[in-house]
């Protein structure tokens, strides 16, 4: 029992790795070796296999060896794929990623990466189902959890800390080293063999459940629109992370052009902004029972918008040339990580809430996708509006859009009145 929790931990440790890098030791990096904003909001796009992985999910479901184990025959090449890449990247020159051709041959290195690892948790999740029964499921995604943030935090925080005294190429090999680790489990693990499906190949067949497809697609687009509460809430989903989108590729290397150095940001940003994120969930979680939702959700985006002040105070004193101590850097972007935690406890509270328990699955992903989707667009053009206006300028511009944002919640919170008895 204790070795398949550890498997699972193992998996989801191996792809939060590269997860972590690509979120946040990468636009430090790369604002370090002197790459613009435009090109670092660019970057935005090596997420895109994460959001695209249901298109070739389907395929990790139906092809796989029985011989090796379904979801093992994908796993181990995906990891194996994984090591090489991590390999190829340590010999790639970090100095001259600040040169066009340079930079492409790493995007490119990083979008397999994604790639690779957005189908090893396809592979790792459709394992984590078959073999997780019952009262297993909590525990299981304990495991999973714990081995995700971990790959945030070494990928993300460790990496950074380690690249101040150690080289690009050792810290590029520790990485595959820790992947090379984390592939052990797996292969001891003997999968059971899976019952086969079948499938028709009947035209008629595949017509008709298509037009039932689209049918029932309509009628399921149809709750979203069908009462005034619905439509206000989507215009909340397609608001709530707007800012998010606009200043992900901003505040990092703004932390560096003030000074920071790759370490201060692994150990006091990253992690110190992981632990004021778990405090966060916390005291949300407190909070949501002693008021209702929808006061908590109003309270914490306006938190949410006082930590970005504190960003754009930041950005005012760099243009100033002005000295900043660390710790009132460290501070804000902790308060700004514990913020952001509490509202994405009570959107996903109220994501919830709005998911029917027949369609919970369904309702749930298409509410999270919208929010994902308008944050990762805007993600990657707002390096080119940071170079153009600079961080004061366009940091100050973000903060005057949260505050409109506010208007389509303050309507949504208006209609919740009248529907206290959901909240």
């Amino acid at each position: 029992m204790p070795k398949m929790y550890l498997l699972l931990f193992s998996l989801y440790w191996a792809q939060g790795l590269p997860v972590g890098f690509m979120t946040h030791a990468l636009p430090a990096i790369l604002r370090a070796q002197g790459v613009s904003l435009a090109h670092i909001g660019g970057f935005g796009l090596l997420m895109a296999p994460w959001a695209m992985k249901v298109l070739w999910a389907p395929l990790v479901d139906k092809f796989g060896s029985k011989r090796s184990g379904h979801y093992r025959s994908w796993i181990l090449p995906t990891q194996f794929l994984m090591i090489v890449i991590l390999i190829i990247l340590s010999f790639l020159p970090i100095q001259s990623l600040n040169q066009p051709l340079y930079l492409l041959c790493f995007f490119i290195a990083l979008l397999c990466m994604n790639g690779i690892g957005a189908t090893q948790d396809i592979a790792t999740d459709g394992l984590a189902v078959s073999i997780l029964k019952g009262d297993q499921l909590h525990l299981g995604n304990m495991f999973q959890v714990i081995g995700s943030r971990l790959g945030f935090i070494v990928g993300g925080g460790a990496i950074l800390w380690a690249m101040d005294w150690l080289s690009w190429q050792a810290t590029f090999l520790i990485l595959a080293g820790i992947v090379a680790l984390n592939t052990i489990p797996i292969l001891r693990y003997q999968e059971a063999s899976r019952q086969p499906k079948l499938f028709t190949n009947s035209t008629e067949t595949l017509l008709q459940t298509d037009i039932k497809f689209i049918k029932s697609f309509k009628s399921y687009l149809d709750y979203f629109f069908a009462n005034e509460s619905m439509r206000r809430w989507l215009w909340v989903l397609c608001v709530i992370k707007i800012t998010d989108g606009l200043s992900g590729p901003i505040t990092k290397p703004l932390l560096v052009d003030l000074g920071l150095s790759l370490s201060q940001i692994g150990i006091y940003i990253t992690m110190l902004g992981a632990g004021a994120a778990l405090l966060g969930a916390g005291l949300a979680g407190y909070i949501l029972k002693i008021i209702r939702r929808d006061y908590a959700f109003i309270i914490f985006f306006l938190l949410k918008l006082i930590s970005l002040l504190g960003f754009v105070w930041l950005a005012a004193k760099h243009e100033q040339i002005a000295q900043i101590s660390p710790w009132i850097i460290y501070l804000i972007n902790a308060l700004e990580d514990m913020f952001a935690t509490m509202l994405l406890v009570v959107i996903l509270t109220l994501v919830m809430q709005y998911s029917r328990k027949g369609y919970a699955g369904t309702d749930f992903t298409l509410q999270v996708s919208i929010m994902a989707f308008i944050s990762g667009i805007l993600y990657i053009f707002s390096g080119v509006l940071g170079d153009l206006l600079g961080y004061f300028k366009f940091l100050t511009l973000i903060l005057i859009i949260g505050l409109i944002c506010l208007i389509p919640i303050f309507r949504w919170f208006y209609i919740q009145k009248n529907h206290a008895h959901l909240l």
